[in-house]
């Protein structure tokens, strides 16, 4: 499980640093996409097969389906990070993400999200979790959840 944030820079040539509470849990090598949110999405490799499977399994006669699998797959990257712990994003995943220097990972439960530190911060400043939470209980079933 991914949980915490960190703030790391991404460097002039487009490397970062990932942290290392999640490199171990990472792997060797593992994927880096783009996010729902213009945010960008690490998933170790069980994990990112594991998406793609269910991604594949859309029906491909519905042309939202096929929009939303190019979207998440075609700017995927298989990374390597180096022996600092770094890897580098390719420039129009940075450019979507709106990566600059100052950098948030932030643990996702099943994968890391990368973002834009301001982004991020304006992002959860917007949200009410009361409000949230309620509305999600009238959708679904969170009897189970304890807050």
């Amino acid at each position: 499980m991914f949980s915490g944030s960190y703030e790391h820079s991404l460097d002039a040539k487009g490397r970062i640093i990932i942290p290392a509470q999640f490199r171990e849990k990472l792997g060797d090598a593992f994927y880096i996409s783009k996010g729902l949110d213009h945010n960008l999405c690490v998933y170790p490799s069980d994990e990112w097969e594991s998406f793609v499977e269910q991604l594949s399994k859309l029906p491909s006669l519905d042309a939202r389906a096929r929009s939303l699998q190019r979207f998440m797959v075609s700017g995927a990257v298989k990374v390597l990070p180096d022996k600092q712990g770094r890897v580098l994003i390719p420039t129009n995943l940075r450019d979507y993400a709106n990566l600059d220097k100052d950098c948030l990972f932030v643990g996702d439960i099943k994968k890391v999200e990368i973002w834009n530190k301001s982004q991020f911060e304006s992002d959860m400043d917007d949200i009410d979790p009361v409000a949230l939470a309620n509305d999600l209980g009238q959708q679904y079933d969170l009897s189970g959840f304890t807050f």
